[in-house]
């Protein structure tokens, strides 16, 4: 089943992004892409105590970059993203969501995703608990020497899609 999964992951980059090299990973380029991932979810729980930055610092700027979190719709450009994750950041939910399970795939040197499960909790905008355990994608790809998310995609989440005060994505 993994390898079906990581499959038609390989051919949706393929088709998505033309002239990615699909030959075998280089474990330096996977290394960066893991310490990319995990950049990634340090970002992201310090941005449930309030802090942004963190989280602009891993993400492009370009207006091709896409958030499609747990309580579904789709965002498209850093402004759209950007502001998203502002308003997330201000409600200081608190909490954490780990990674689990992380699989690293490389392709040209330029380009890579990792696929894991979050897992973790926080509070929603109302003061309820959430317990959060979906499967994400990151897609990073190299900007000026820097590994930088393109595309972060999870499961929806029923849970947080019931909880009051939620955020739009």
């Amino acid at each position: 089943m993994k390898n079906q999964i990581l499959g038609a992951a390989l051919v949706a980059i393929a088709v998505l992004v033309p002239n990615v090299s699909l030959s075998a990973p280089k474990e330096n380029t996977q290394q960066q892409l893991l310490a990319a991932n995990a950049q990634f979810y340090a970002a992201l729980n310090t941005m449930f105590t309030g802090e942004f930055s963190p989280m602009s610092e891993i993400w492009s700027h370009r207006a091709d970059v896409i958030q499609m979190g747990p309580f579904g719709g789709r965002l498209v450009g850093w402004s759209a993203v950007g502001a998203e994750f502002k308003k997330v950041a201000a409600m200081k939910l608190g909490g954490r969501v780990v990674p689990k399970d992380v699989l690293v795939v490389s392709g040209d040197g330029n380009l890579g995703y990792t696929v894991c499960v979050e897992e973790g909790e926080h509070m929603s905008a109302g003061g309820r608990q959430i317990t959060v355990k979906h499967r994400a994608t990151n897609i990073f790809r190299r900007e000026n020497g820097a590994w930088k998310l393109a595309e972060h995609h999870t499961d929806i989440s029923t849970d947080l899609q019931k909880s009051d005060g939620a955020p739009v994505n």
